[in-house]
């Protein structure tokens, strides 16, 4: 997987290659998908939910940027892959999933791994986590139809934030906060699953 589907497409930064080849991506996925586990492409997690394609994973996690000593949010933790994989990379990872049985299930999974530096919360991820701000990353692995604006607020100065943008399809967005702003940089062409939220109110 790390050769063919990750390297081979120009994922360059070590640290995300040996946490890609770390975690064991079979652990995240259901029973009945864990043949297919490593396939190059996203599957099924229940819930009207997936896990993304591990070169996305890969992607977005050299993207953010992280190293050692950071802190970093994720919005929309899912099976927890993403999150065990920030967790290779940073000092702690805050997730919040707003599926109750998935936010139990990733945290039954995460603890089994040995994970400790990861904080699960179950909620509405567009506010973000802001007594734990801010953060050296943010990355938001469901789709919201605009950047939520707490969540550029909870970005510490010259982090970043990975984020889907649009409906259907979308924009891979990367968010840099800098004194003068926010630097904006579309990327790559993607296809996540919108972003729910507990009371959804059209532009906030």
């Amino acid at each position: 997987m790390v050769e063919r589907q990750i390297r081979a497409r120009g994922i360059r930064n070590k640290a995300v290659l040996a946490a890609m080849a770390k975690v064991p991506r079979h652990r995240f996925v259901p029973q009945n998908a864990v043949d297919v586990a490593y396939a190059d492409s996203p599957l099924s997690i229940g819930h009207n939910q997936t896990i993304s394609q591990p070169f996305i994973v890969a992607y977005m996690s050299e993207a953010l940027a992280v190293g050692p000593e950071h802190r970093v949010l994720e919005i929309g933790t899912g099976s927890g892959y993403q999150a065990a994989v920030l967790a290779e990379l940073v000092k702690e990872v805050f997730t919040i999933e707003i599926v109750p049985a998935l936010a139990d299930r990733a945290r039954a999974v995460l603890k089994e791994l040995g994970y400790r530096n990861i904080n699960v919360r179950t909620g509405d991820g567009y506010k973000g986590w802001p007594e734990a701000q801010p953060f050296d990353g943010i990355i938001v692995t469901a789709a919201p139809d605009h950047v939520p604006e707490p969540l550029v607020q909870q970005l510490a100065p010259g982090a970043r934030m990975v984020i889907p943008v649009g409906r259907e399809y979308q924009k891979l967005i990367v968010i840099t906060r800098t004194p003068e702003g926010v630097i904006r940089r579309e990327t790559l062409d993607v296809r996540f699953v919108p972003l729910l939220r507990d009371d959804p109110q059209p532009g906030r």
